[in-house]
């Protein structure tokens, strides 16, 4: 089921700077609309109701706006990635790198190891499924962890951009992937969602 709020916003406010990069810097990212946020967490929670979830782990930043609406109507605590480390995180980390579509170059991923326990369910939740490089460097870090990932959830995936048949091929075929919005194509300046 898409959320047709959200794809409203999306063809509001979104602009398709080509290609293949979506700026909805005014939804997610500089600018958050608190009443569709929570729309997208009861749907996320609504999504993966049969999924038992101990804690949900996100990025920063675009993923965090999201993930604590859903961790509020699940009532799990959310651990989000920082991409620098500060000098308050001492101790064992986990650290990832993804390529970043939108900065180029490499990004880092670091979790301290207080957040993330060994043998609980974790549900991954960023803003874009596109490339699916931020999500896979986040499932290895749910693994390093010895936890278990038990779905991944998206504000928006780009299906043109093959992230899931990446996530699929990697071997996550097991578990829950779902997108509130989904774009099939964003040729010739437009955004077309998928149906259904």
């Amino acid at each position: 089921m898409g959320m047709k709020a959200l794809e409203q916003r999306i063809l509001a406010e979104g602009q398709n700077l080509g290609s293949g990069i979506l700026k909805i810097d005014s939804l997610l990212n500089h600018q958050i609309y608190p009443d569709l946020m929570m729309a997208m967490g009861e749907e996320m929670a609504r999504l993966f109701a049969g999924v038992a979830i101990d804690r949900i782990l996100t990025a920063e930043i675009s993923g965090i706006a999201p993930s604590l609406m859903a961790g509020y109507v699940m009532k799990v605590p959310v651990v989000y990635a920082r991409k620098l480390k500060p000098i308050t995180m001492s101790g064992p980390v986990f650290l990832e790198t993804a390529p970043s579509h939108t900065k180029g170059g490499e990004v880092n991923l670091l979790v301290s190891s207080e957040f993330l326990h060994a043998g609980e369910n974790v549900l991954v939740i960023d803003d874009f499924l596109a490339s699916g490089q931020t999500l896979l460097a986040l499932a290895r870090m749910v693994k390093s962890a010895k936890s278990n990932l038990v779905g991944v959830g998206v504000v928006v995936e780009k299906m043109f951009e093959g992230g899931r048949a990446l996530m699929l091929s990697k071997g996550y075929d097991g578990i829950p992937i779902h997108a509130l919005a989904t774009i099939i194509s964003m040729s010739d300046g437009k955004i077309e969602f998928s149906e259904g």
